[in-house]
């Protein structure tokens, strides 16, 4: 995970996968990497939120770890 610009690691990362493009981003926000992976999932994107423990989670799940 790449860190900000004090060296810290950031606490989310979002990967999104569509046909040969791949694309990533680091958010220290739980919501703000949420909002972003909904909208990348509804224009077709499979989309992963790996969190600060390295869980995983998919599409599905955004909404149980937006409540968190």
């Amino acid at each position: 995970m790449q860190g900000n610009a004090r060296g810290r690691e950031l606490a989310y990362k979002m990967v999104a996968e569509r046909d040969n493009e791949k694309c990533s981003f680091d958010r220290e926000s739980r919501l703000l990497i949420v909002a972003k992976a909904k909208v990348w999932a509804s224009e077709g994107w499979r989309v992963v939120i790996t969190d600060q423990d390295g869980k995983a989670y998919a599409p599905a799940e955004f909404d149980q770890l937006s409540a968190a």
